[in-house]
């Protein structure tokens, strides 16, 4: 059935004085709030469909015969008033004789009406406010008034959603999977601590990204911070093996301490690759901004050589000269990782591309940083998990209208309809599939 639009429904009488009543003193339109145009909507199509609720649970509409000596009968109606995603709204629910009419759309004793009051509850969370800060929002903006610990239960309604999500089947292959933390404050054993977020980024076969998890270090309880090691890598991988993942070409990350043992131990014929942009990163955090983009260049003549041993002459020319005798530990930093450095080395252009420029993850962890730099810290490891999933929702929700926008513009295909929670798409992957099928025979599926 084709949706009429409702200014068919409403005739220009009943919106001349729908408008009327909306006006404030100034003039003006007021479209949220109490007594506003859309509160007295609401009002009305709630109160409407309390009254068809309460005429199904009878079995007899209003005024009807059917009605007499049947046991039961309207009478009359209980005053509240619910919060909603326009503002507070007073309603007349209707109620029955026996008090056995249980209300669905608008529950008793419930002081909000859900839907689109919670979506937005959800979305602003998502984007990083605190609870009390909604709170604070909601009342300013639409005069909703709701707690601290009414937001905070909306938003654990998404963590079966990203429990689900958490331990959802994943592909059996993956060319290559980044790994990259964002540091976030966690009270844990009582004690407030900085702890490493791990998310990983798996490219499948068809190069496509996705973010295949999020993991939080346990704090051991006689240390202040949050350990990561061997233990915690082999939880890692052991969780992407049971969850369906049997082989990964290429892992990359910033030479933490036990992963190469433990990626190893669970799938022995992965090579592992030192983030190139990371160990940049390290190499010039003792060099002076002025010499920073000195050095940069000479870096970058390594990291883009033809092959290891081009690189290596790099390397060994770049420490012979003024600036690498001045800052010896940027070459230190790179010799002591260098067998991590020198795998990607052996592709050509877009193997390689791929490999050292880590932007999709740099991106996402980018926008989490935002909405994670508002918190004063999480009091748990499920808050830091929902606020991140709820924010990388956001983020690829994001990506996808922008997608649908281009499709709508030029006609193309976007093959990404809908919302999304991962999807983007691997420039160059055609060129770079090709080069891992030839290096890594059999392999992928």
């Amino acid at each position: 059935m084709e949706r009429r639009p409702i200014r068919e429904l409403i005739d220009d009488r009943q919106l001349d004085e729908l408008l009327a009543r909306s006006r404030d003193e100034a003039g003006g339109l007021r479209l949220t709030g109490e007594g506003s145009m859309l509160g007295d909507l609401v009002k009305a199509v709630l109160e409407r469909a309390l009254e068809a609720e309460l005429t199904a649970h009878l079995g007899y509409g209003k005024h009807v015969v059917d009605g007499y000596n049947s046991g039961n009968s309207r009478n009359g109606g209980i005053a509240k008033v619910v919060q909603t995603a326009v503002g507070p709204v007073p309603l007349r629910v209707p109620r029955d004789r026996a008090g056995t009419f249980e209300p669905v759309l608008v529950p008793k004793r419930a002081g909000r009406v859900a839907g689109g009051l919670d979506d937005m509850v959800i979305s602003l969370y998502a984007h990083g406010m605190s609870t009390r800060d909604i709170t604070h929002h909601l009342e300013q903006v639409y005069g909703t008034v709701l707690s601290a610990e009414t937001v905070s239960r909306i938003t654990e309604q998404v963590m079966e959603e990203a429990r689900a999500w958490q331990s959802r089947p994943l592909d059996p292959v993956y060319a290559v999977v980044f790994l990259d933390a964002i540091v976030v404050k966690v009270r844990d054993n009582n004690v407030v601590a900085n702890k490493p977020a791990y998310l990983a980024i798996g490219i499948d076969t068809d190069g496509d990204k996705h973010v295949l998890g999020i993991w939080l270090a346990k704090t051991a309880l006689e240390s202040a911070t949050a350990g990561e090691g061997a233990s915690f890598w082999r939880r890692v991988t052991a969780d992407l093996r049971n969850r369906g993942v049997q082989d990964i070409l290429i892992a990359c990350c910033d030479g933490l301490a036990g992963f190469e043992d433990a990626i190893h131990s669970a799938f022995p014929e992965t090579t592992v690759q030192t983030c190139i942009v990371h160990l940049i990163r390290n190499s010039l955090r003792l060099v002076p901004r002025k010499d920073r983009i000195s050095v940069a260049a000479e870096l970058k003549k390594v990291y883009t050589a033809v092959d290891a041993d081009a690189a290596f002459e790099a390397l060994a020319a770049f420490s012979s000269t003024e600036l690498g005798r001045k800052y010896p530990q940027t070459v230190k930093v790179w010799e002591s990782k260098w067998e991590q450095v020198t795998p990607f080395m052996a592709f050509t252009g877009p193997v390689k591309k791929l490999l050292y420029t880590t932007n999709s993850i740099e991106s996402v962890n980018y926008q989490l940083r935002k909405v994670t730099k508002a918190r004063g810290h999480f009091p748990t490891d499920d808050a830091v998990v929902k606020l991140l999933w709820l924010a990388i929702l956001n983020i690829e929700d994001k990506r996808a209208r922008e997608r649908a926008a281009r499709a709508g513009q030029d006609g193309t295909r976007s093959g990404y309809p809908g919302r999304l929670i991962e999807g983007q798409k691997t420039y160059g992957w055609p060129e770079a599939l090709n080069e891992l099928a030839a290096a890594y025979p059999g392999r992928i599926r």
